[in-house]
């Protein structure tokens, strides 16, 4: 009994055992690669799989987006100015079979060929272009990239960028050029404001030559400003004080104009004396002589 026993639990260990060697679940992002005694067999779909232990080996291959840091690396560019790159990678396994058959490790293949392929990129550029126009320098690399590692299964879906340092020199030149370069841009801003108001100021001194009076409002419009800061000063403008002395002098032609027209209206003439009862009018004694000697008029 004992040694029937012993068989069973044995059988059970060697079926245990030969289930978990024959035994394999592909994840749904995966597709499994099956060799038999070294040959390639196919690929195996996702879900429970089984294979002949001792027999069969089975990859394993992620179908998924790797995302792959490309390391900072020193480029000199072709105007002669070094920088550091750094950039990133993004890549996903299109054939399964490829990937295990054509090359040992992808990951470490497409780390190398990406850091070349960026040195060599980049170092076709200038500075500014390298700064300026990084989309095209991205999709360049990829497209490199992906001519490579097509032959491998493989599929570079992205590559950017990632960081762009430049010696403390070239950024202090930089500066310079971007601060000399606002500058530029402030006095063409500043020369075009001046052409502006010196255009409209010409307008509205041709409106205030066709309208005198315009000047005076404005000279007035002018001191009521000044007299809100409550100012203790007051400058007159020149145009406006002779105005008013202008102004005082019309005043006083026109007060003598008025005293002589004053001097110059006649005197009315006397009015008649009453008729006496005799039929006679009795008048005033003209200039020069008394009333004892009385003018009498005959009716």
């Amino acid at each position: 009994m004992n040694v029937l026993l012993t068989v069973l639990l044995v059988l059970v260990a060697l079926v245990l055992l030969v289930g978990g060697l024959a035994i394999r679940i592909v994840k749904q992002y995966e597709r499994g690669v099956l060799f038999r005694f070294g040959r390639l067999v196919g690929t195996r779909e996702p879900g429970l799989r089984l294979i002949i232990p001792l027999v069969d080996v089975l990859h394993r291959v992620s179908l998924r987006v790797v995302t792959m840091p490309i390391q900072s690396q020193g480029i000199i560019t072709r105007d002669n100015v070094s920088v550091d790159v750094s950039a990133v990678a993004y890549f996903k396994v299109v054939d399964a079979v490829k990937s295990v058959v054509a090359i040992e490790n992808v990951r470490a293949a497409i780390d190398q060929i990406a850091q070349t392929t960026l040195r060599k990129v980049v170092g076709q550029h200038t500075l500014d272009e390298t700064l300026a126009e990084t989309d095209r320098i991205n999709d360049d690399i990829r497209q490199i990239l992906d001519v490579t590692t097509v032959a491998w299964g493989i599929e570079v879906t992205l590559v950017e960028l990632k960081d762009i340092q430049l010696p403390e020199g070239m950024k202090r030149a930089m500066a310079k050029q971007a601060e000399a370069e606002r500058e530029k841009r402030a006095k063409i801003i500043n020369a075009e404001g001046e052409s502006l108001a010196a255009s409209a100021l010409g307008e509205a001194s041709d409106v205030m030559m066709a309208h005198p009076l315009a000047l005076q409002l404005r000279n007035l419009q002018s001191l009521v400003e000044i007299g809100v800061d409550k100012n203790t000063t007051v400058v007159f403008p020149a145009p406006l004080m002779s105005t008013i002395g202008e102004l005082g002098r019309f005043l006083a032609a026109e007060s003598a104009s008025a005293a002589a027209s004053v001097r110059e209206v006649p005197l009315p003439p006397a009015p008649a004396s009453a008729p006496a009862g005799n039929g006679h009018l009795a008048a005033e004694p003209p200039p020069g002589r008394s009333a004892e000697h009385p003018v009498a008029v005959t009716a």
